[in-house]
């Protein structure tokens, strides 16, 4: 049996020593983000997604492995377990396949087949089944089980009996299943039909047929919700006769007196229990598929909008549009701080909409704000008119607008009731999209993943797989950044590699009771926080207010010293790294000797390089290096969008079949997937992520249904003639 190491180098394309590397290291508690950071030398210098997916397979073979050995322990008490199953069970690479091989061994409740087996008739079926050429008339041999006690009154129910016995061994055979399954999702089909005489979102799919080999992830989550609600019916079809051609050429000896009965034994397994448990079977695993690639899909997303740049050091106003409770206001100052909040009604009249400018300016002159950032929720196309006519008369202000997906979970929240104890439910949500804008990280992660709305289906997959993956992005997130230790709240905290809530908020204890913390040892101070969380959170952690520089970087505690070496080699001291007064530092080191510098520090080349950039720009936000977000200064109305006009706008969603922008209505308009490039691509995510800024053509506009179809290629070869 292969190696899990063998394995995982294989599927990964990684040498076997990284691999095992890789797997102790884990096995040591340490985490990802930890890993992917500071064990460069040991791994290859994987990035974290590709840890990530090495630690989920490591934790699927393990269960295969465990599983296996279950299931041969379990054969074994049965005294059933050859060396051949045993060999054909240690080479299962899924565990279908061990479920499979497990399948004639497995308990089950009472069927057919047991009733027949309880009657003694299991001896004539096997019979029967091997269809020896010299087997004698097959109703004399069925008369020698005639039982009336065991109810067996004559030849006719004897052969009745093994034909259940036949038709279950047959549904149960490994080989059959797994040919049968493979045919099924290569030639097979999923029809689809109504279930109500209504119209309905599913109407697409009311008579809907598909090969199988060709469905797409989204089509297949979106008949499950519908079938789930009532309106769809869908089931897989494949030809009969050549489903049965697998069994025929498995099971059927031709010639023999006992193959007649062999085949309809077996064509009634095929109906009434083969095909029935191979199509729930398929029907899952495209579920399964389905969903890894929407959680995949959702993976993508989340990062990048976590990751999009934080407009800090400027004070913010956010709105929260409403119509009946009116628009909600918030002013926070560069930090975050509430400096003040108000409620505006823009969308209750003329003169009320006016009185609202005039407060909304109050604020702004008072505190000086130079951003809003407007809720993209109901009413905030009317709040987003009155906001451009407010920046009309106020030069200096720009405005733009915020996802806030799940704005309204958090501002109901108990995180958000101990946060801001002091302010109404509908402010809270007004600070927390001001913030957003300010500093989406710190903010979102407030959030349950699953609610940020940068996903599709994400309420019809497996709940624990889709928060362990949105957990494991916000979480390299977080630790790809940094994160202020005299600033954080608990909520960003807890997410840093080594720390969990209970930690995060003995810290937040601990910085509240003693004062900011001036050094990144004085977290060995806190309570329950010992040298193990210590050694997995520290590089993570930035203390601006230290003494040392070294402190305010991602270079780790345990390279201290190289990094000291290092700038010594180089003719620098630590002051000068604090002043930012060592530009030619790279040159420095390039005359010195990389090796040689190497070998002096006592560190590999990754972690000599990653010291280098952080020495470069001490406290540096890896976020400000990408590109910033669209700030408006006016606004355009759906109904001044006509076909071919070129729009400048940014990708709010990306999902299996086109990108979602905005751009500056509403409505989000719809790049279909043949209009993103000019060439082809499987998925959206190979050309575009959240928050990038695109320009696209208009190609319709159906105001009624407030639908806008957008192209990208057109856009930019329409550019390419202007130019």
């Amino acid at each position: 049996m292969e190696k899990i190491t063998q394995i995982l180098a294989r599927e990964l394309n990684k040498s076997e020593k990284h691999v095992q590397n890789v797997i102790d290291l884990i096995d040591e508690g340490n985490t990802i983000p930890f890993i992917a950071r500071y064990r460069k030398e040991l791994h290859g210098s994987m990035d974290d997604t590709v840890l990530r997916d090495l630690a989920d397979r490591l934790n699927y073979l393990r269960n295969l492995n465990e599983r296996r050995e279950e299931v041969k322990k379990t054969i074994a008490t049965q005294d059933k377990l050859t060396d051949e199953l045993k060999a054909q069970i240690d080479a299962a690479r899924t565990l279908s396949e061990v479920e499979d091989l497990y399948r004639p061994y497995k308990k089950k409740r009472r069927t057919r087949a047991t009733v027949a087996k309880e009657k003694g008739l299991e001896p004539l079926a096997l019979k029967l089944f091997e269809q020896d050429k010299n087997l004698s008339d097959i109703k004399i041999l069925a008369a020698e089980y005639i039982d009336v006690e065991k109810d067996v009154k004559d030849a006719q129910e004897a052969l009745a009996g093994a034909s259940d016995i036949v038709a279950e061994i047959v549904a149960d055979s490994a080989s059959i299943r797994r040919r049968l399954r493979e045919m099924i999702m290569s030639r097979g089909a999923l029809d689809v039909a109504a279930e109500k005489d209504e119209d309905s979102v599913y109407s697409l799919y009311y008579a809907f047929e598909k090969p199988l080999s060709r469905l797409q992830g989204h089509q297949i989550l979106a008949i499950n919700r519908g079938e789930k609600e009532g309106f769809l019916k869908a089931s897989v079809h494949i030809a009969r006769e050549r489903a049965l051609s697998i069994i025929w050429d498995m099971a059927v000896k031709p010639g023999s007196r006992g193959s007649d009965f062999v085949l309809h034994a077996a064509e009634d397994g095929y109906d009434r229990l083969l095909f029935p448990s191979i199509e729930r079977e398929v029907r899952n695993a495209l579920t399964d598929e389905a969903s890894d690639g929407a959680i995949r899909n959702f993976s993508l997303n989340l990062k990048p909008l976590l990751m999009q740049p934080p407009i800090k050091g400027h004070v913010t106003m956010g709105l929260d549009p409403g119509y009946r409770h009116g628009c909600k206001v918030a002013v926070v100052d560069g930090t975050g701080k509430t400096l003040d909040t108000a409620v505006v009604y823009p969308t209750f009249g003329d003169s009320q909409k006016m009185e609202s400018i005039e407060t909304l300016k109050k604020l702004i002159n008072k505190h000086k704000v130079e951003h809003i950032a407007i809720g993209n929720g109901t009413a905030s196309r009317e709040t987003e008119q009155m906001t451009s006519e407010l920046i009309s008369g106020t030069p200096g202000v720009s405005y733009m607008i915020v996802n806030e997906a799940g704005a309204s979970v958090y501002s109901a929240s108990k995180l958000a009731a101990e946060e801001f104890p002091q302010y109404d439910v509908n402010l809270r949500s007004a600070i927390s999209i001001a913030r957003r804008m300010q500093d989406p990280l710190a903010e979102l992660v407030k959030i349950d993943p699953k609610a940020i709305g940068v996903g599709q289906y994400q309420h019809d997959m497996p709940q624990k797989r889709l928060d362990e993956a949105l957990i494991g992005v916000v979480e390299d997130c977080v630790n790809a950044v940094g994160v202020d230790v005299n600033t954080a709240s608990p909520s960003l905290l807890q997410r840093v590699s080594g720390l969990n809530g209970s930690t995060a908020k003995t810290i937040v204890i601990y910085r509240e009771e003693n004062g900011t913390f001036t050094s990144r040892r004085q977290l060995l101070k806190v309570p329950k926080l010992g040298p193990k969380a210590y050694k997995q959170c520290a590089g993570f952690l930035r203390v601006s207010e230290s003494k040392s520089v070294l402190d305010n970087t991602g270079v780790h505690p345990e390279s201290y010293s190289a990094a000291e070496k290092l700038i010594a080699l180089c003719g620098y001291t630590l002051k000068n790294v604090a002043d930012g007064e060592i530009s030619e530092l790279q040159e420095r080191l390039k005359s010195y000797g990389e090796t040689k510098a190497m070998e002096e520090c006592g560190v590999g080349l990754p972690t000599l390089r990653d010291i280098i950039s952080e020495l470069m720009k001490p406290g540096r936000d890896p976020r400000t290096e990408l590109p910033v977000n669209l700030l408006r200064t006016d606004v355009i109305d759906i109904k001044d969008i006509v076909p071919n006009m070129i729009l400048t706008g940014t990708v709010r969603n990306v999902i299996d079949f086109g990108v979602f922008v905005d751009i500056g209505v509403h409505q989000d308009g719809l790049v279909h997937i043949s209009e993103i490039a000019d060439k082809f691509i499987k998925h959206p995510s190979e050309m575009v992520s959240v928050g990038d800024i695109v320009e696209v053509m208009v190609l319709s506009v159906d105001e009624k249904k407030k639908r806008i179809s957008l192209s990208m290629k057109q856009a930019k070869a329409d550019n390419n003639k202007s130019k």
